[in-house]
């Protein structure tokens, strides 16, 4: 009886799995489908080109990156904090959010909401080592935590109209990307096959990078990369994502290595495109 009851109970908890996973597709593609009759707001055209970025694109990806634009804007909560929420800060945050999506068929599933803030946040940071626990108060420019990514609004919008190799938005959308496979590592998901590539490579540059900084030698070409970099595996991906959009014929020139990896993943040759930016 206790047997045949609890074959009761998994088919009914399948079932209404299933359900809810035809539900949520239904749903996904009913919205697809009213996007693509959508015209493109002339408001957020008009914001997308002030963006150095946008003008570089081929005119076949900007027709898909509108349309990625407005799948991104419906399907995600953005919430200021002090600031009022406009076209401008949802368009800007949300081209640079699915350029890094530029090959893929996906927009961030995981992601719910963006906290937007006006300036710099300050963040107390606790850490132990050998039972020792240490307070540090840090400045965010942005943080990605788990179904939320932080953007600060003052930084986000210089990096946007006049990049200089940071991006705010690029770095913590990448790390929303390195979180897709259920942890912030530095390896996003990607097929097995490439993954030993993918840790040779990004690995074994991370870690000549950060015994370069912890002898306190001279970084030599590591200087286009940075000491933040040498933080973790994330932050190195992070950082190198943001100059493959950013400043990507130095990358290219200084790390091909990384540059490849990079271009295989994102699916994009930045150095063709934005080379000039």
């Amino acid at each position: 009886m206790y047997f045949l009851f609890l074959i009761q109970f998994i088919l009914v908890v399948v079932a209404l799995f299933l359900l809810y996973k035809t539900f949520i597709y239904t749903k996904k593609v009913l919205l697809i489908k009213k996007i693509e009759k959508m015209k493109f707001p002339a408001g957020y055209e008009s914001i997308l080109q002030n963006i150095p970025h946008f003008a570089c694109l081929p005119d076949i990806l900007k027709q898909k990156i509108r349309k990625s634009i407005l799948f991104f804007i419906e399907t995600k909560e953005f919430r200021g904090i002090e600031i009022d929420i406009d076209d401008r800060i949802k368009v800007v945050i949300a081209f640079y959010a699915c350029l890094l999506k530029i090959s893929k068929d996906d927009c961030y599933e995981n992601l719910r909401t963006i906290i937007v803030y006006p300036n710099e946040i300050f963040k107390s940071i606790v850490s132990n080592n050998a039972g020792i626990s240490t307070r540090e108060d840090v400045i965010l420019e942005g943080e990605s935590i788990g179904g939320s990514v932080v953007i600060v609004w003052n930084e986000a919008k210089k990096e946007a109209y006049h990049p200089k190799g940071n991006n705010v938005i690029v770095h913590e959308f990448t790390h929303e990307i390195d979180f897709e496979d259920g942890e912030i590592d530095g390896i996003p998901a990607m097929d097995f096959s490439k993954y030993r590539q993918w840790t040779d490579v990004m690995f074994k540059e991370y870690d000549k990078l950060k015994e370069i900084i912890q002898k306190g030698r001279y970084l030599q070409k590591y200087k286009f990369i940075g000491s933040y970099a040498a933080k973790n595996e994330a932050e190195f991906f992070a950082v190198t994502s943001e100059l493959f959009f950013e400043k990507p014929l130095g990358l290219k020139k200084h790390f091909p290595d990384i540059y490849n990896e990079l271009r295989d993943f994102y699916g994009f040759d930045s150095a063709e495109v934005f080379g000039g930016v």
